[in-house]
């Protein structure tokens, strides 16, 4: 009898290996037929058919949550914004600068949108400049308030926004605010409870805690958008926390870049915010509250280029590519975090070899210092070509700000890396206009003090050399 029960357990335990060898086999299968059938990135498709047959079960259940790409799917079953609004003044066709032709016309067919004259553009330094901007602009509206916003604390400055919000929805104005579920606060963040228990209208962007709904984690909105009666508009890299008051001293000071834009641009604006409006709520906002007509506010050429992992995946990447092709004098740029794909690398340095001057400026030190370390093995190439990188002494500045030739400038949420340009949620606008390069580039002059040379690179110890080439692998998810 004992020998019959050994026997009947070594038979179930070979069946249950069996099993689980099948079900591995049909895991790693299924995972392979996905990944040759949607992933268009040859490396990425190889890591994750390795990873799924080393391991079926941890390869699937990562790629599950980090490797597909729901939101393409649920995007386009969204109506799409038409073109133009009834009523809304359809814009001459812009003319720009004959060396800047291609570019405009490359952008324009990339983003279907066009080139919108008539519109002011007003620099905001840090959130010393650009909140009392943005809460008289609140105060004064009438109609209409868009919020959106990656970070908004429930602080000073969470709470200022906060009493304005209420203040414009008790004044009869319609009011949406959007806080994205990780940046404002993992799972439950405090400043979206405060919105609902004030009654106003408030989302939270990509936000499931059932992974198999949306990978949370990875994909976030960026954005940084406050639009009021549909004609004033508010774009950059401030994010809604104390720590942007720079001239009050806070503890981990951030400078950042912010900017007030008026005129028919803004129309695009709206028309971004209410397509992430729609893919958290389902609702529409429309008529004129949202989309009045807009008269001409200034003269600078303007257009929104939005990018995210739906059907906007990889534009900004794009107009920033078709942009560095475009240049014939000079390239200036600064971003927060500096981990661009090997495509971006290899036009920036291309341009630099072509004898055009290329200016990069990076913090000395970011407030991700893994970030940091990836970027000191990742910046090699460019140094060699002759590209001139920056380091911009603390604290730590978070502006993300591009010029080429003295006249097309680009601004707006997007960083310079693989999260910003093709996982997040991110907006920016680009402008024509070279009294505006020249204010963008007096600010990033003044950054220009010290250089990162490849003397400072060949110095690392191999310790050093060594972990920042091993963070650098990390680069599609810093």
């Amino acid at each position: 009898m004992e020998q019959a029960i050994i026997a009947w357990l070594g038979w179930l335990g070979s069946v249950r290996a069996e099993a689980l060898a099948l079900a591995g086999l049909a895991l790693a299968l299924g995972v392979s037929v996905h990944v040759l059938l949607f992933k268009r990135e040859v490396g990425a498709a190889i890591g994750w058919i390795g990873l799924a047959w080393l391991s079926p079960l941890i390869g699937t259940v990562l790629y599950l949550l980090f490797g597909i790409n729901r939101v393409h799917r649920r995007a386009r079953r969204l109506p799409q914004p038409p073109a133009a609004r009834p009523g809304q003044p359809r814009p001459e066709p812009a003319a720009v600068p004959e060396d800047f032709s291609p570019l405009e016309e490359a952008v324009g067919r990339l983003t279907g949108l066009p080139l919108a004259g008539g519109n002011g553009v007003r620099i905001l330094r840090n959130g010393d400049e650009a909140y009392p901007a943005m809460l008289e602009a609140i105060a004064a509206a009438r109609h209409s308030v868009a919020l959106s916003s990656y970070i908004m604390r429930h602080d000073a400055s969470g709470r200022a926004f906060l009493d304005a919000l209420k203040g414009a929805q008790a004044r009869g104005c319609a009011v949406c605010v959007l806080v994205d579920g990780i940046g404002s606060g993992y799972f439950f963040p405090e400043v979206y409870r405060r919105l609902r228990e004030a009654g106003i209208p408030a989302g939270l962007f990509m936000h499931s805690a059932l992974p198999w709904r949306m990978p949370f984690l990875n994909l976030r909105t960026h954005k940084k958008l406050l639009i009021v009666d549909g004609r004033t508009g508010f774009v950059g890299g401030v994010n809604i926390g104390d720590e942007n008051l720079v001239a009050q001293d806070p503890p981990d000071p951030v400078r950042d870049t912010h900017f007030r834009i008026d005129g028919p641009v803004v129309w695009q604006l709206t028309q971004a915010f209410a397509r992430d409006w729609a893919f958290v709520t389902g609702e529409d906002l429309d008529g004129p509250a949202w989309f009045p007509p807009i008269p001409p506010a200034g003269g600078s050429l303007a257009r929104v280029v939005t990018s995210g992992p739906d059907s906007d995946i990889e534009k900004i990447e794009y107009a920033v590519l078709a942009a560095l092709a475009t240049a014939r004098r000079s390239i200036r740029l600064a971003t927060p975090y500096f981990l661009p794909s090997e495509i971006l690398l290899t036009s920036l340095a291309l341009a630099a070899m072509r004898g055009i001057t290329v200016d990069v400026i990076i913090p000395q030190a970011s407030n991700h210092r893994f970030v940091d370390w990836a970027t000191r093995a990742h910046v090699g190439p460019l140094l060699k070509s002759g590209v001139r990188i920056w380091l911009d002494r603390p604290p730590f500045d978070h502006s993300k700000l591009m010029v080429v030739d003295d006249v097309w400038c680009f601004v707006g949420s997007a960083n310079w890396d693989t999260r910003s340009f093709r996982l997040n949620f991110e907006l920016n606008v680009e402008v024509y206009d070279p009294a505006f390069a020249a204010d963008l580039d007096g600010l990033m002059q003044a950054k220009m003090r010290g250089r990162l040379t490849r003397e400072d690179l060949r110095a690392r110890a191999l310790p050093e050399r060594l972990r920042d080439a091993g963070v650098r692998l990390l680069l599609p998810y810093l």
